[in-house]
């Protein structure tokens, strides 16, 4: 199914070509997503890793307009935030979409569809057999085969007049690339890594810390390096999974602010244990650029934050910011990662398939218009706690139970 796409840029992440080459493919294409700005906001923070911000003033009703990227690079940083706008403008329920691509019925009336119970659902006030909900086709990576599958589960936002939601939309698994196996792969990331994380969450125990005087690699040095100077904290937490990609938190600590909002969390996943640490480590720097910009809708939770206090903060996140439980090397965490996107994409299958995961489906939303690929990879039965706290799965209750 997949072509042989060899991975050409080895920095902070994986891609398929070096980020400048992405800014001068996708910069022509901002206006007709609507993108009317793309701004460095590096500078609003003392750190120096670069952020980036991507203003598209015609985002949907109950979507964000204002979009952050980050790197080890600007090239890195402003690469991310356009491509993450592309993300959510491709995302969007449009008039095509609704016209050409959703199909009306009930569940029980339906062959070849996704249960929607497999998507982890909190509580209904009817029954999924006999309400009517819209479908879309969907690809599963495992047979090539055609499923169809909730429309609730691939666009965002999702508010249409004819149909019931089943859960609040997310971008969970949204994902662009210079080519769509690039983009099926961090989309099958970004599922896990939410997955893993939930996981954390529900547990709630002391973390396991990643030794960073052991870390070898220039460029993470170089980025702790960066907060140490500025007197803020990081930790590295491994949250790998039982499905062995590479889970890596960053959790920070601002001493000398002592800013409740900014004890911020970075989470990255990748086969690659480091890129997954990097991912990470400039995640927590775009969280604290978004919360001091605070320009972004999503960032009511400071208000939250501030009102509760530094100090109680870290109470109640004590298995984020207490003692750790062990301390593991970084080289300790096995490195999965390839060299094409083809290869990594039927490594993690495996690594699925040998939990018990056997679906990996994806629906292609690239816009005819623009032309980058965008895809919305769905993966039955991973946990999405992290992002959806009325949404438990079997895997999180049976480590409660364990517990």
């Amino acid at each position: 199914m997949f072509k042989e796409v060899p991975v050409k840029y080895f920095g902070c992440t994986h891609r398929a070509m070096p980020p400048e080459e992405t800014i001068n493919w996708v910069k022509g294409k901002l206006k007709t997503a609507g993108v009317t700005r793309v701004a460095e906001i590096t500078h609003l923070d003392r750190i120096g890793i670069p952020v980036y911000s991507a203003i598209r003033p015609s985002a949907a009703e109950g979507a964000v307009s204002i979009y952050a990227g980050k790197g080890a690079t600007k090239n890195q940083a402003k690469a991310s935030a356009m491509m993450e706008a592309f993300e959510r403008y491709s995302a969007e329920l449009s008039e095509d979409n609704i016209k050409n691509n959703l199909i009306s019925a009930c569940f029980g009336e339906m062959d070849g569809c996704m249960d929607p119970e497999s998507l982890i659902l909190p509580n209904l006030p009817f029954d999924l057999q006999e309400k009517e909900l819209n479908w879309v086709k969907s690809v599963n990576i495992m047979d090539d085969k055609e499923y169809l599958v909730p429309a609730n589960s691939v666009f965002h936002p999702y508010v249409t007049s004819n149909d019931t939601s089943l859960f609040k939309s997310n971008t969970n698994g949204l994902a662009s690339g210079n080519r769509v196996e690039e983009a099926i792969f961090h989309g099958m990331m970004e599922v896990i890594e939410r997955d893993a994380w939930s996981i954390f969450e529900t547990k709630r125990k002391k973390a396991v810390e990643i030794d960073l005087e052991s870390i070898e690699n220039p460029l993470i040095k170089e980025l702790l390096d960066k907060f140490k100077k500025e007197g803020i904290d990081v930790k590295l937490v491994n949250l790998t999974s039982d499905i062995e990609a590479a889970t890596i938190a960053a959790v920070s600590d601002d001493t000398v602010l002592k800013d409740p909002a900014l004890l911020t969390l970075g989470v990255g996943t990748h086969l690659d244990p480091e890129i997954a640490a990097m991912r990470a480590l400039t995640e927590v720097a775009q969280s604290r650029a978004t919360q001091i910009h605070g320009t972004r809708e999503d960032t009511t939770r400071a208000v939250f934050m501030r009102k509760a206090g530094y100090e109680r903060m870290k109470r109640m996140n004590k298995h984020w910011f207490g003692e750790s439980e062990e301390v593991i090397d970084l080289r300790q965490i096995k490195n999965h990662a390839g060299k094409s996107f083809k290869e990594d994409i039927e490594t993690s299958m495996k690594l699925l398939e040998k939990v018990g995961f056997k679906d990996v489906l994806f629906v292609d939303l690239t816009r005819e218009e623009i032309e980058i690929p965008v895809v919305r990879v769905i993966i039955p039965g991973l946990e999405v706690y992290s992002i959806d706290t009325t949404r438990v799965g079997k895997r999180l209750r049976q480590r409660v139970k364990a517990n």
